[in-house]
């Protein structure tokens, strides 16, 4: 089954924590602190692979986690850092935040490799907080933790050009004409069920890169169908070949199909609709002499708008060399660079400004309550009884603002402060 959307969950790792150890040599009885620093965790990065054309490996695989940094060690060893976790993507592969919808990096163009989540820095081993007035400090930092993140990947393919139209009008068999492709070919509805690639060779290195999507019914847009679950892969095409059954095989007639699959492409997104579009008026082969042109007709009424029709045959092979000279032509009026989303959230600048917020509040005690997943962390790696971690903790509180929000508040001197397990009295 073709894959082209998958929701995963990604974390990238902790950093290692700083250890704490000290210098024990002969004759050295008393020896400084030599614990090192811990390692960074891994990051989480996504890069394409030009020979994938599908997710479906993360349909079987959903969580991904990336190692842990080493710890530090004793005589000042760094813990080693850990692997990157690399996962592989087909190109045009977009990655969006799953609460959000939001775009976080599309695998387009030259955003070929990507770091979406990066693993948290390694923690300072306790050799960093030695001083004159604390020579023996028995703390370290922990390392970071790692960031998570549930994400939707969502793949729309790159070509150049779009093929569209109802279901059995003969898209694949003009693109088994045309390109190198080769579609399953048969004579029912939603033959196709994976929108197919093909590249048009023209020669003298000129030539473009083709997509034929599963035929859509009216009702697309609104999930009806097959449709909706390939609209998606035309938004990077920069022209459409709307293709019709001219003979009428089916009994439907050509205009109102042309105007049917318009409504649903503008239906989806307004922008489609205006792409340049080409009409391949498809089965010539199959008219009946002596009766009346349906190409001729289709020409009155489409052509004025701008839309030039070809009749072909995409069995015999009539008319196709005009048509993809056609489209050829058009394109180099366009602009050839591919459409890459551009991002709509950084998960790691989303992730730090989360944990800045903190509440100041005065509880039924008339103690001012300070909290927040910031303070919280820093409470975790400060060691208040030692007088270098004393000072780190009232550095850290004038320098987050946090003691001119208590004085805001109403503090006075002798009032209690209470932080989680942590009280203290205010003095300014």
């Amino acid at each position: 089954m073709f894959a082209d959307r998958a929701k995963i969950f990604i974390k990238s790792g902790k950093g290692g924590d700083g250890h704490v150890s000290f210098r024990r040599e002969l004759f050295v009885p008393n020896g400084g602190p030599d614990g090192g620093d811990g390692g960074r965790g891994g990051d989480i990065i996504f890069e394409v692979d030009k020979g994938l054309n599908t997710l479906n490996d993360f349909r079987h695989v959903r969580k991904y986690v990336a190692k842990a940094g080493e710890e530090g060690g004793k005589r000042r060893c760094h813990g080693a850092d850990a692997k990157d976790l690399i996962l592989k993507v087909p190109e045009g592969t977009i990655v969006r935040e799953e609460e959000s919808g939001k775009i976080i990096a599309d695998m387009s163009g030259k955003n070929q490799r990507v770091v979406i989540l990066k693993g948290g820095r390694g923690g300072s081993g306790n050799m960093h907080y030695a001083t004159s007035t604390m020579q023996a400090p028995k703390y370290a930092r922990p390392g970071q933790p790692g960031r998570e993140l549930f994400v939707l990947l969502e793949l729309k393919v790159i070509a150049d050009v779009g093929l569209v139209g109802f279901p059995n009008v003969g898209k694949s068999t003009l693109l088994s004409r045309v390109t190198n492709a080769k579609p399953k070919i048969a004579d029912y509805h939603f033959t196709t069920l994976n929108p197919n690639l093909g590249v048009v060779d023209l020669g003298e290195g000129q030539g473009f890169v083709i997509a034929d999507i599963p035929g859509l019914i009216e009702g697309a847009a609104e999930g009806v169908g097959l449709g909706h679950d390939f609209l998606r892969h035309i938004e990077r095409t920069k022209v459409l070949i709307h293709m019709v059954d001219a003979a009428s095989v089916e009994g439907r007639d050509p205009i109102e199909d042309i105007r049917a699959i318009n409504r649903e492409l503008e239906a989806y997104d307004p922008e489609l609709r205006k792409r340049p579009q080409v009409i391949a008026a498809n089965k010539i082969d199959a008219l009946c002499e002596g009766g009346t042109d349906p190409v001729l007709r289709i020409r009155e009424v489409f052509e004025p708008e701008g839309i030039r029709v070809f009749g072909i045959s995409a069995v015999s092979g009539r008319g196709l060399k005009e048509l993809m000279y056609h489209v050829n032509e058009l394109l180099k009026t366009l602009d050839s660079a591919p459409t890459v989303y551009e991002p709509e959230i950084d998960p790691m600048a989303t992730a730090e400004k989360e944990n800045l917020p903190y509440t100041v509040e005065i509880d039924e005690e008339g103690r001012f309550v300070v909290e927040g997943p910031r303070i919280e962390k820093m409470l975790g790696y400060t060691n208040l009884d030692s007088e270098k971690g004393f000072e780190f903790f009232q550095k850290f509180l004038k320098t987050n603002g946090i003691l001119k929000d208590l004085e805001e508040a109403g503090i006075e001197d002798g009032d209690t402060v209470k932080m989680y397990g942590l009280e203290f009295d205010y003095y300014k």
